[in-house]
């Protein structure tokens, strides 16, 4: 694990530029909250995580489920500056009827995704069973699920949470993108979940709270996940939608906008400027 942050600020700027690229090419997708992730998918797919593009379906390999799968840019442009397909792809095939990247998660159809996501609520009770099979079956592969704080409103997260700890699944991770926004509101307003931490820490997982944007944030968080044994992790990621261009921060219109082309143009130099 090299943990180059230098480097992983400049490949997650990348993939922020491969995101705006996706959807104002296509005119269509979420921008908002795959900004937000980009820097814990980058610590994921560039350090953290053992996997093979070449042979994604190794059995010893860690597994990513994203479980708000709207944010399937970012997942797409992650896996393909990771070598699992062509980055030519994310300009040809995002949300093009039957083509290899669908408007959510097809596992059916994308090389390096584990999970067919969409229908918010279901990742992590998938990633339940994925973690349950590794230890069943001997393998020494962890998982991953990235949940969105808007989706923390559906009651099957809360059903697969307990049922993570009763299995004291120890090789399971959640990342909780806290950005504060959902598709037309701020989360407070739609739904109040109060103390995240507090409600994750009772449901019996270890349970950390950190700067979602930090490398070296994520990188603690991700060791001690590692190291803690008996409980599953949950990692509270405190995190700003839109992240990376000024005008698109903190503003839930962004959530599922599609930027104009002068958006799009002024975008794209923010985020160049901000790789040099």
């Amino acid at each position: 694990m090299s943990r180059d942050i230098k480097e992983l600020k400049a490949q997650a700027n990348i993939i922020r530029r491969d995101i705006l690229e996706m959807v104002y090419n296509i005119r269509s997708g979420h921008l908002g909250g795959s900004f937000s992730m980009v820097e814990m998918l980058t610590a994921l797919y560039f350090d953290e995580m053992r996997y093979h593009p070449a042979a994604p379906e190794d059995s010893e390999r860690d597994r990513f489920v994203l479980s708000k799968g709207h944010t399937a840019p970012a997942l797409y442009a992650t896996l393909a500056n990771a070598g699992f397909f062509p980055k030519e792809k994310l300009l040809t095939s995002f949300r093009r009827i039957d083509c290899m990247l669908q408007g959510h998660p097809d596992m059916k159809k994308t090389p390096g995704v584990e999970m067919t996501s969409g229908s918010l609520g279901i990742g992590l009770s998938a990633a339940n069973g994925m973690a349950l099979a590794n230890r069943y079956q001997g393998h020494q592969g962890r998982v991953y699920c990235m949940i969105g704080d808007g989706e923390l409103n559906e009651g099957q997260i809360w059903e697969a949470a307990a049922t993570a700890a009763h299995y004291s699944l120890d090789n399971l991770t959640a990342l909780i993108d806290v950005n504060g926004l959902q598709n037309d509101a701020e989360t407070k307003n739609v739904k109040n979940m109060l103390d995240i931490k507090a409600k994750w820490d009772a449901f019996g997982w270890h349970t950390l709270e950190i700067d979602g944007h930090d490398f070296h944030a994520i990188f603690e968080a991700l060791d001690a996940a590692r190291s803690h044994k008996g409980q599953p992790t949950a990692i509270i990621a405190h995190t700003v939608k839109g992240k990376g261009i000024s005008f698109m921060e903190h503003v839930v219109a962004f959530h599922g906008k599609t930027p104009s082309k002068e958006e799009y143009l002024n975008g794209m130099k923010e985020l160049k400027e901000a790789a040099l």
